[in-house]
């Protein structure tokens, strides 16, 4: 009996191992005939093989967008802004050190409103840049020894690539006759005058002047520059003047006079400048508005 028991045994656990190994996919059976090997130069590191997973600096973060540099970043001027109030705070921090007289001022141009609107591409207005200006002269006058190095830095921004110094008008020579030619304008009035030492005789356009102004006093400002200076009876000039009305004319012949004055003598600079004669008056006719009867004037208010 025991030995019935013993074969029945045998023979269930050769069935069931049967069983599993006809139950196994081919591939899997044949798994070690058909085994793979990887080769490697490099030597195992020692300890575990495993690597930590590479960090990720923005987990959990959704949506992300680059700041901006400056926060006036989405204003209609950034850098115009951004000097503005650079300059405000150091013009505050500042404003307790001593100025120097305008004498002792380093001499400095400065870029004008469209100087600088081609630096900086931006439309800057003209009454917020001539704020920025007063506040860049304001720190310019500081004694040169006590400025702070940031505040030459941000005067940087706003000075022209031009050597003051070296911008001198070049003298303009006289002719082979003893002539200097001086050139003047007024409104739209310009005249151009050839000054020679003689006798005091003056022609505009081939015509003494009583004939070429009617008025005492457009006689006069003609003159003028010789007038001031007393030298009436020893210059002869010769003119040539055109454009605008008469009044323009002859001050735009008083500014061609002392240019050509100048030129045979340059010491009388002072004097014609105290008598208003080198210097260009920049006034010009006001145009007419719509709705006004004149530049400015208004027509008559009628109740009914």
């Amino acid at each position: 009996m025991s030995n019935l028991r013993h074969g029945l045994q045998q023979t269930l656990c050769l069935r069931q191992l049967t069983k599993g190994q006809l139950l196994k996919p081919q591939w899997q059976r044949l798994g070690p005939q058909f085994g793979t090997k990887s080769m490697s130069t490099s030597q195992p590191e020692a300890g575990s093989n495993l690597t930590a997973p590479p960090e990720q600096p923005f987990r959990g973060i959704k949506t992300a967008r680059p700041l901006p540099v400056s926060p006036s970043y989405f204003s209609r001027e950034p850098r115009f802004n951004d000097a503005y109030i650079k300059l405000s705070t150091m013009l505050q921090r500042y404003q307790h050190l001593p100025t120097a007289p305008p004498e002792l001022v380093p001499r400095q141009l400065w870029k004008n409103l469209k100087g600088y609107r081609q630096s900086t591409g931006e439309p800057v207005k003209a009454m917020p840049y001539s704020q920025v200006l007063a506040m860049v002269k304001r720190l310019h006058s500081i004694w040169p020894k006590m400025m702070p190095g940031e505040v030459k830095e941000a005067l940087q921004e706003f000075k022209r690539d031009i050597d003051p110094y070296k911008n001198v008008a070049k003298p303009a020579p006289l002719d082979r006759f003893g002539r200097a030619l001086g050139v003047g304008r007024r409104k739209t009035s310009s005249a151009r005058a050839w000054v020679v030492e003689g006798t005091g005789e003056v022609l505009v356009n081939g015509k003494p002047l009583n004939e070429m102004f009617g008025r005492i006093h457009d006689r006069e400002s003609a003159v003028w520059a010789l007038r001031s200076t007393g030298r009436t009876d020893k210059y002869n000039v010769w003119a040539l003047v055109e454009g605008g009305g008469v009044t323009g004319q002859a001050e735009a012949l008083t500014l061609a006079v002392a240019k050509a004055m100048l030129v045979h003598e340059p010491a009388l600079r002072p004097i014609l400048r105290k008598a208003g004669c080198i210097t260009r008056d920049p006034r010009n006719v006001e145009r007419k508005k719509h709705g006004h009867v004149k530049a400015r004037k208004m027509p008559a208010w009628v109740k009914r």
